[in-house]
C-alpha cells in the first residue's frame, strides 16, 4: 500500500523546509503557509521515495528527502504522469508536470541534479482539486 511518509512547507522562497505531521490544504493556497501554494501548475510538489533513493545512490549521496525541497514524500507508488489524479487521504491532487531539478540540487550534493533527471525521479508538480487535511501515514492512490 502506498502511503504519505513526509510533509513539508517553506514559508519563504529558498527558506529551509519545515517538516510537519499534518497540514491543511486548500484549492486556493495549497498547503497552508507554503510560499508556492498559489503558483499556477505547481501548488504542491510530490517526491517519490523509490526515485529519490535511486538518485541518491547514483549520486553517492546520503541526504534527507527535504533536500529535494518537495512538499510531500510518498512511498510505494509509481510516479504518475500529467493529468493523473492522486488521492491522499481526503485530498485530491492533479499532476500538472514533472518537477524539473534545479541548480539547488547540486548545491545540496554535486551530481544530484543529473541523478534526478531520469524517470521523473525529481517528482511531480500538482494542483489541488479537493482540499482537506494531510496526515503522515495517509493512504495514497492514483485515481482514474
Amino acid at each position: 500500500m502506498a502511503r504519505l511518509i513526509g510533509i513539508a512547507k517553506a514559508r519563504e522562497k529558498l527558506a529551509p523546509l519545515e517538516e510537519m505531521t499534518s497540514a491543511p490544504v486548500t484549492v486556493e493556497r495549497g498547503i497552508e503557509g507554503d510560499v508556492r501554494g498559489t503558483k499556477t501548475d505547481r501548488q504542491i510538489t510530490i517526491l517519490f521515495r523509490e526515485g529519490w533513493e535511486a538518485a541518491c545512490a547514483e549520486a553517492n549521496a546520503s541526504l534527507p528527502w527535504v533536500a529535494r525541497r518537495a512538499n510531500l514524500y510518498v512511498e510505494g507508488l509509481l510516479v504518475p504522469r500529467e493529468g493523473a489524479r492522486i488521492a491522499i487521504g481526503d485530498v485530491v491532487l492533479q499532476v500538472t508536470k514533472e518537477t524539473k531539478p534545479c541548480a539547488l540540487m547540486d548545491k545540496a550534493h554535486m551530481g544530484l541534479r543529473a541523478a534526478l533527471m531520469p524517470e521523473w525521479r525529481g517528482g511531480v508538480c500538482c494542483n489541488v482539486i479537493t482540499g482537506g487535511t494531510l496526515r503522515l501515514g495517509n493512504a495514497v492512490s492514483v485515481k482514474a
